[in-house]
């Protein structure tokens, strides 16, 4: 009997999960909770990530787009509308552009694009109803995947001057993080204020992060020796997940 391959094991992952979220609406059960669908439903998520670093290497566009999909499936945070329209589109893009893809295990740019899955969660970012954080996010996504890590921290540094300016808006002290001619300070002082701010009230995993976040910004971005390494990416994944979550919320996006 001839091995199923890992587009109809990704599609059929998605096509029960479909059904695991159905079921524990119906039964008041959240997903996010430690309970039969909730469990479930993780299940069902390393099932397709496993089977998405099988896949062959496409495009970077092509692979974070269907990464940017399985997101939205298997996240229990996912409305049902948006989760039937994202498996839909995941089906779609497995049937067409995925077509033939065969297994190459452990390999090429699907195995590096399925750590980028979880770099930054493309759902969070869809939450807020902001195109440019989106944009943002998917960039940074895809050029994680791609293996651009300095083009990577620099689309990192970018999303979080964008949520700090965010979240002094939504709290209506933009003025704080103003020059006089209305234009917003550098993200060296945007981290400044954004630390100082008693408004925030940022957690302390935010402000050990924000630092971390800073200088591998400034280092992809200016130094003239420096090259970004997976380990530099890696050492300031969580923190970026929590630096942004945290200011999104206080921005009233989230």
């Amino acid at each position: 009997m001839p091995a199923v391959s890992p587009a109809i094991q990704l599609e059929r992952a998605a096509h029960e999960a479909l059904g695991v979220a159905r079921k524990g609406r119906r039964f008041g059960n959240s997903l996010k909770g430690d309970n039969f669908y909730g469990n479930k439903l993780l299940e069902l998520r390393a099932t397709a990530t496993n089977a998405f670093r099988e896949l062959s290497a496409q495009s970077a566009g092509d692979t974070a787009a269907l990464a940017e999909l399985m997101e939205r499936v298997f996240s229990p945070e996912t409305t049902p509308e948006g989760r039937l329209q994202a498996s839909r589109e995941l089906t779609l893009s497995l049937r067409t552009t995925w077509k033939q893809a065969s297994p190459q295990p452990g390999t090429g740019a699907a195995a590096a694009a399925a750590a980028s899955v979880a770099l930054f969660p493309l759902t969070l970012l869809a939450a807020t109803k902001r195109g440019y954080l989106m944009s943002v996010g998917r960039q940074m996504n895809e050029c994680h995947t791609a293996g651009w890590l300095d083009a990577c921290a620099v689309m990192m540094r970018r999303l979080l001057e964008i949520a700090i300016i965010e979240a002094f808006e939504g709290k209506g002290i933009a003025n704080k993080i103003q020059h006089p001619n209305g234009d917003y300070f550098q993200l060296t002082d945007l981290i400044n204020t954004a630390l100082a701010e008693p408004a925030l009230r940022l957690s302390r995993n935010a402000k050990q992060a924000l630092p971390k976040l800073r200088d591998v910004g400034h280092r992809s971005a200016h130094g003239r020796y420096f090259t970004a390494h997976p380990e530099d990416i890696e050492q300031v994944r969580d923190g970026c997940r929590v630096v942004v979550e945290e200011l999104l919320h206080h921005a009233g996006l989230l």
